[in-house]
């Protein structure tokens, strides 16, 4: 799996393009801003994007996926339908987190754990991980031994749960059973960040071992 990384908006949300090396279909991966940035690497690098892919509903994470989707005429998919609420609030969002206005708008197709999305000769394993959202997934290619992960898990540290909905031990359950026991070697791709590893993160994230929180 190719992966182009992009930051975007004030946050630095970690914007992925993930591509299948085989037949080039790519699918945009929480594009939550600054559009013209977006279509401006997919134009130069004249990328063939089947779909926009979204981990969670939060602002910093969808903010382009619309703008995004009637541009390229793609669909947007993701995250789990317990975020909904999330995109109900997105005027909401825009003003809590200092974005212009923006509209709500709801994906195309809701995610379920245990789905599988396919991308050319990609499979990306689906995982509901709530804790930081109720509905948050993350996409897990085994292939190349990577899993995306919103904002479930960083180099360090662990979602915020201090937004609505948000449960800090249902997260560390989400990391624990749906993280934890892929490989060691798995790279960790976060929404915020460098990427990390899963062995890693079981030694040395000081909130999963009980050092913090």
């Amino acid at each position: 799996m190719q992966v182009i990384t992009i930051p975007v908006t004030p946050f630095m949300q970690n914007c992925r393009i993930i591509c299948c090396p085989d037949t080039g279909r790519c699918a945009v991966v929480d594009p939550g801003g600054d559009v013209d940035k977006l279509l401006s690497v997919i134009k130069e690098r004249a990328l063939d994007v089947e779909m926009i892919l979204l981990t969670h509903g939060h602002l910093d994470h969808v903010g382009a996926s619309e703008t995004l989707s009637n541009e390229l005429g793609v669909d947007i998919v993701g995250p789990q339908r317990e975020d909904k609420f999330w995109f109900d609030a997105l005027p909401m969002q825009a003003q809590m987190f200092g974005f212009a206005p923006h509209a709500a708008f709801f994906p195309n197709r809701w995610l379920e754990h245990g789905d599988c999305v396919e991308l050319g000769e990609l499979k990306l394993e689906v995982r509901h991980c709530p804790g930081h959202t109720p509905g948050h997934v993350v996409f897990y290619e085994p292939q190349s031994a990577t899993v995306l992960v919103g904002d479930v898990l960083f180099k360090g540290s662990v979602g915020r749960t201090d937004f609505p909905k948000g449960d800090a031990a249902l997260l560390k359950r989400s990391i624990e059973t749906q993280l934890f026991t892929l490989p060691e070697a798995t790279r960790v791709m976060s929404g915020h960040g460098e990427d990390t590893s899963i062995g890693y993160e079981q030694r040395h994230n000081p909130f999963m071992s009980g050092r913090f929180g």
